[in-house]
């Protein structure tokens, strides 16, 4: 359904259970890595306790400072689904807070991703609910539109469709399109091997470090 300057669309079906099972474990570095360390964003820190966010993108474009189709977001999301809304980067007045923090997870979502601010922080931060923002206002969100559901958005620069991977650590948030992702969990299951030899390396003393003079080397340095 579209009207002007509203679009409430269906989500895609996403990722499957198999390829979230694989991301799971994996970390927002390596996965990085395996992606030519070419997207994603460190910008949008994680406001709650602890806990990774991982799930369906249900992605929400909204005019700065208004959290109406946030709201209708979270009543259509199904269980599992990560509601990531682009506000703009907006800081003037908070997209969501305690009470729409709790309905969601009543719900069942997986976590909100917010490219503006949040309030009601000390207690979110307290909480393992994922939700990752830019910052904290004390001012409350207007609730008028317009706004869009389930249409392709951008936060700090990253591109995230409606139905893609997202996943997010301490070390920030990255979108994947799940016809991608089983690939780029082998690159990752590939990458974090080879850092485990490394930290073996590390535990007996025996860690070759000669790539570094040898670089060096080759760009005329030593």
């Amino acid at each position: 359904m579209s009207e002007f300057g509203f679009t409430l669309q269906a989500c895609p079906a996403g990722p499957s259970r198999e390829t979230l099972a694989a991301y799971q474990a994996l970390a927002v570095a390596n996965i990085s890595d395996a992606m030519s360390r070419a997207t994603g964003t460190s910008a949008l820190r994680p406001m709650h306790r602890s806990r990774r966010i991982l799930g369906r993108a249900y992605t929400v474009r909204t005019r700065p400072g208004d959290n109406l189709m946030v709201h209708k977001a979270i009543d259509s999301a199904e269980p599992g689904d990560v509601i990531v809304v682009d506000a703009g980067g907006d800081m003037n007045n908070a997209i969501i807070g305690e009470i729409m923090v709790g309905w969601a997870a009543r719900r069942g979502l997986a976590g909100f991703v917010i490219d503006g601010a949040i309030r009601d922080s000390e207690t979110i931060g307290a909480g393992d609910f994922p939700v990752y923002a830019r910052g904290v206002a004390h001012r409350g969100p207007y609730k008028d539109g317009p706004g869009a559901i389930n249409v392709p958005i951008a936060i700090d620069g990253m591109v995230v469709l409606p139905g893609d991977l997202l996943v997010g650590d301490a070390d920030g948030l990255l979108a994947i399109r799940p016809d991608e992702a089983p690939a780029i969990a082998e690159r990752v299951r590939a990458i974090a091997a080879a850092e485990a030899r490394v930290l073996e390396d590390i535990a007996r003393g025996a860690l070759d470090r000669a790539w570094v003079d040898a670089t060096l080397k080759a760009r005329g340095v030593l």
